[in-house]
């Protein structure tokens, strides 16, 4: 874990001067959201009981490079072998701006760390690849998307590595498929003439990945919804209500036929 910091430090430096001749700023935003539960591509991890994330995404000074940090903590006891944090580096950018095609991507290299267990039992890391296509369709608003990822045990000794939790590994590939619509809505008073309400659907097919080392099948695992909508409070300050419903179509990933959770963000952009 201490190599990926100073890993993320030395990017950090690197990037800290002026780009291309000119002087850029850091730019960020600090989060923190209440979920009603914290599900997890399919995987309920707290056991149906809530949880608090808390993060901050730092984009480092307009170069596409960024890094972030991200934790999860359930809100009942029993719970603190799970919890987790997320670091990541990323670059992001976009290609064929003036086309049918305009592509928005960004490729991620993420540490999932569970720091309450001895010798980094369950820690994983993580390369994932997403693109998004704003205009493909046709539709304002309506941006389907694809994220394929690679997960591996940090360890190949470790716990979920060895297959000794189960008969499986939290070793293999993700394919998630994704549309988001973006509906204008009327606004709240004169300081907000417009409101965005975002739907949000995806499917995931679970190539293997079993998060704590459980055998899971080869199979599409779940779909989910979503609706939120962003209210601007001004200074940097927004808040982002949401609903959530996750239909389950394998029990290997989830026994629970289906999830239903709400969750309220706030963050701050600066």
């Amino acid at each position: 874990m201490k190599r990926v910091l100073i890993f993320c430090c030395g990017v950090v430096s690197c990037l800290s001067g002026p780009v291309g001749g000119a002087e850029r700023e850091l730019h960020g935003t600090i989060d923190l959201t209440y979920q009603g539960k914290f599900v997890w591509r399919g995987f309920d991890v707290f056991g149906d009981k809530s949880a608090v994330q808390t993060g901050i995404d730092l984009d480092l000074y307009g170069t596409g490079f960024g890094v972030s940090a991200q934790g999860h903590r359930a809100n009942s006891s029993g719970f603190e072998n799970a919890e987790r944090w997320d670091y990541t580096l990323y670059y992001s950018r976009t290609a064929f701006e003036d086309k049918r095609y305009f592509t928005i991507g960004r490729l991620n290299w993420v540490y999932y760390s569970l720091p309450d267990n001895d010798k980094n039992d369950f820690d994983l890391q993580e390369i994932w690849m997403g693109v998004r296509w704003p205009k493909v369709l046709g539709i304002k608003g309506l941006v389907p998307g694809y994220v394929r990822a690679k997960c591996w045990p940090s360890s190949s000794g470790s716990r979920v590595g060895s297959r000794s939790v189960g008969r499986g590994t939290a070793s293999g590939w993700v394919h998630i498929f994704i549309l988001d619509y973006s509906v204008p809505l009327a606004g709240i008073g004169a300081e907000t003439p417009e409101q965005v309400l975002k739907l949000h659907t995806d499917v995931t097919y679970n190539d293997g990945v079993g998060l704590g080392g459980q055998d899971v099948d080869h199979d599409w695992s779940h779909a989910l919804f979503g609706v939120s909508m962003d209210f601007d409070l001004g200074g940097g300050f927004t808040l982002t209500p949401g609903v959530w419903h996750q239909v389950t179509m394998d029990k290997s990933v989830n026994a629970d036929k289906d999830e239903t959770w709400v969750s309220v963000g706030a963050s701050y952009r600066f």
